[in-house]
C-alpha cells in the first residue's frame, strides 16, 4: 500500500484586525501628574501592532456626578462624544490616581453613566500615587466593573511616588522593571480582548 505523506507545508495565520483600545486618563484635577502618565502608557500601546489605541481624557469632559434623564448641555456634549466612543471599544486601560485611599470622582461618573458600554470588555490598569502607587484605587475599580460584567486584568502598572520617577522630559528615569510590567498587561489585555470578540462572533453576551 503506497503511503501519502502528510503535508507539511504551513498555512498562514491571518492576523486578528487590532483591538479597539480606550484609555482613560481619569485625574481631572488642577495641577494633575495624570497626563505624564497616560503619555507614557501611550507609547507602549501605540507601539504593538494588536491595539488601535484612543485616548479618553476626562479632564476634557463634563460629567455631573448628578445623573439625570435630562442631562445639562455641557454633559449632553460630553456624552455625545464619550458614548459612541465606549461602545465602539472592544478593551479598556484607566490610568487613575489614588485620592484618600480611592479612585477619582471623575471616573465614577464615567462608569456611572453608562452601562453596556462595558459589558463583556477587559479592563487593564495603571495606578499610581504615594507609597500604594494607587493600587488601593484598583482594587476598589475592580469591583465597580466586576458588577459592570466587565473582566479586570489581573498584572497592573503602578508607579509608587510617581512624581519622583519621570524626568522633565516625561520619560521613566528607571524603565526596565515598568516597561515589563506594561507589556504582561498589554499582553493579558490582548488575549482577554480577542478571546471576548472570538466568544461574541458565535453567542451574544447576555448577562
Amino acid at each position: 500500500m503506497d503511503l501519502i505523506a502528510p503535508d507539511t507545508s504551513a498555512t498562514p495565520t491571518a492576523r486578528p484586525a487590532p483591538l479597539d483600545l480606550v484609555v482613560i486618563s481619569s485625574s481631572n484635577r488642577a495641577g494633575r501628574f495624570g497626563p505624564v502618565v497616560a503619555d507614557w502608557f501611550l507609547q507602549h500601546a501605540r507601539d504593538r501592532e494588536d491595539f488601535e489605541v484612543r485616548l479618553l481624557d476626562l479632564g476634557d469632559h463634563t460629567l455631573s456626578t448628578a445623573l439625570t434623564p435630562k442631562p445639562e448641555p455641557a454633559v449632553s456634549e460630553s456624552l455625545a462624544t464619550v458614548s459612541p466612543m465606549l461602545a465602539q471599544a472592544e478593551a479598556f486601560v484607566v490610568v487613575t490616581p489614588e485620592y484618600n485611599h480611592s479612585y477619582p470622582a471623575s471616573i465614577k461618573s464615567l462608569i456611572d453613566w453608562h452601562f453596556t458600554e462595558w459589558r463583556a470588555k477587559p479592563v487593564g490598569f495603571v495606578s499610581y500615587g504615594g507609597i500604594s502607587g494607587g493600587l488601593r484605587a484598583v482594587e476598589h475599580l475592580r469591583q465597580v466593573f466586576a458588577e459592570m460584567h466587565a473582566v479586570a486584568i489581573r498584572d497592573t502598572v503602578s508607579f509608587p511616588y510617581a512624581h519622583g520617577q519621570f524626568g522633565a522630559d516625561g520619560r521613566h528615569k528607571d524603565p526596565e522593571a515598568c516597561d515589563g510590567a506594561a507589556r504582561s498587561m498589554l499582553d493579558q489585555l490582548a488575549w482577554w480582548g480577542l478571546a471576548v470578540r472570538d466568544a461574541k462572533s458565535v453567542r451574544p453576551y447576555t448577562g
